[in-house]
């Protein structure tokens, strides 16, 4: 039993799995397997015998483009790199689902620590939205105040386009003329 969530699977093992795919938070079959002890082969097979339970939403599998990128960023999926096979991607209701597919001992335990995951991950976001818009509430309302401040700093900064006197006197030699409107 992991000492953090008290259930047999780290929850960084489980943050870790979590991807960004198709603005949706999602697990790989392949990391999905190994959470259940199981080869992706079997996890496949058993979804596969119920697909009926795996509408878009709940499973997909990547295109070659999505599963270059995924391999690209993270780590501990370069092994998929020479795989053929295209990865299917499970969101949070087809993790649920799966245990209905997976009806092992450790599945359901393993789809606990799961979901307590997902949820620990929207209130985290939730938090840090909230954290934003009060930011965004406090730059707005002292814009106003540092508009001035920032318009004299940047006048500071910008260098002047009126010309300079000369300071000295013109010679002749120069092509000035003696009693010139200049002079």
């Amino acid at each position: 039993m992991s000492k953090t969530t008290g259930s047999i699977i780290p929850v960084e093992r489980i943050h870790r799995s979590i991807l960004l795919i198709r603005g949706h938070k999602v697990i790989l079959d392949r990391d999905l397997a190994g959470l259940y002890g199981v080869e992706t082969k079997v996890l496949n097979q058993a979804v596969k015998r119920n697909i009926d339970r795996f509408p878009p939403d709940f499973m997909f599998q990547l295109t070659n483009d999505e599963k270059e990128r995924v391999v690209t960023n993270c780590d501990h999926l370069s092994s998929l790199k020479f795989s053929l096979a295209l990865p299917h991607a499970f969101t949070e209701q087809g993790v649920a689902m799966l245990s209905s597919v997976l009806r092992s001992k450790r599945a359901v335990e393993v789809n606990i620590a799961i979901m307590r995951t997902f949820v620990k991950l929207r209130e985290i976001l939730a938090t840090n939205t909230a954290l934003r818009r009060k930011i965004e509430s406090l730059e707005r309302r002292y814009d106003e105040q540092f508009k001035l401040v920032f318009k004299i700093l940047s006048e500071m900064v910008m260098p002047t386009s009126k010309a300079k006197s000369q300071i000295g006197y013109l010679s002749e030699a120069k092509g000035h003329r003696k009693g010139s409107a200049e002079d």
